[in-house]
């Protein structure tokens, strides 16, 4: 009886280092997608009022997780029995970020002239600003479900020879780091120039240590937001153009000649403006059909 609780335990002891040495390979796997993740999901997370942040990045936190627990089973189940839809998958999802990615440079480069008259937040009523901000979460969930697929499907090619068991710990393991530790860090960078602000008022001295670090942080937000602006649009398109070069031969051996990420961000930038003109296209069409 003993003995066989104590094999017991070593079973699980056993189970857990090779879970531990198997996430470890997975994260260094996903460490990439990782980094686009969190670049993407702070742009989309900032531009709030202040007093909102942390709830609108909360109830986006919560849409990631259900995002997690919707594709965790089904890519079980499709990597187990339908392994092709996965690469179909992925290639729509890659098409929707290359779409999202080029409209961004789209609309920087040719910006909408409605965008001067839109009103501020101080002169929308309280409805409005909810109602803005129920659609910067639900599209930010959306971008966060497609990456989440991406990562998932990494993870799971990590382990893709394992157990049943272990591919289903070590992947859940990942996409709940992606979803805490992405989203705590962007909860970190949101919330700079509170901490700042705090800092600052930590004592009655001037030009303090705390101070000047307080300064730093509320100085850098402005710049730090508008770079993520910048940053997550770069890793739109190259986590879209990893999509189409990890899953599409021709364009992977076609420019297997040139820097793997000059190809990715390539791919994603060409057939993201190719997207964007489909749609354009079919947006005029649509108009033309209703008038």
């Amino acid at each position: 009886m003993a003995s066989g609780f104590f094999a017991l335990l070593d079973d699980i002891a056993t189970l857990m280092d090779d879970v531990a040495v198997m996430s470890k390979v997975a994260g260094k796997k996903t460490a990439g997608i990782l980094g686009d993740d969190l670049a993407v999901n702070a742009e989309k997370a900032s531009g709030f009022m202040s007093s909102r942040e942390l709830p609108v990045l909360w109830a986006i936190t919560k849409g990631s997780l259900l995002n997690k627990i919707i594709i965790l089973p089904v890519a079980f189940v499709l990597s187990a029995f339908v392994p092709t839809a996965i690469t179909v998958i992925l290639i729509l999802g890659g098409l929707y970020l290359a779409y999202e990615g080029a409209e961004k440079i789209y609309e920087f480069i040719f910006p909408h002239v409605h965008k001067s008259e839109k009103p501020s937040l101080e002169e929308l009523s309280e409805e409005e600003i909810l109602s803005r901000e129920k659609e910067k979460i639900k599209s930010a969930i959306l971008t966060d479900f497609i990456l989440s697929v991406e990562i998932v499907i990494i993870a799971l090619g990590t382990v893709a020879e394992e157990e049943l068991t272990m591919q289903i710990i070590v992947v859940s393991i990942i996409a709940l780091i992606a979803t805490i530790g992405v989203y705590g860090i962007v909860a970190l960078i949101v919330r700079m120039d509170e901490f700042g602000a705090k800092l600052i008022a930590l004592n009655e001295e001037d030009n303090s240590f705390s101070d000047k670090i307080g300064r730093l942080l509320v100085n850098a937000l402005p710049w730090v937001i508008k770079s993520l602006g910048v940053i997550g649009t770069i890793a739109l398109l190259l986590v879209s153009g990893g999509i189409f070069s990890h899953n599409i031969h021709f364009f992977h051996d076609f420019l297997e000649s040139l820097p793997s990420m000059l190809v990715e961000f390539l791919l994603g930038l060409v057939i993201g403006f190719l997207v964007l003109l489909f749609v354009m296209g079919g947006k005029k069409a649509w108009k033309s059909i209703k008038a």
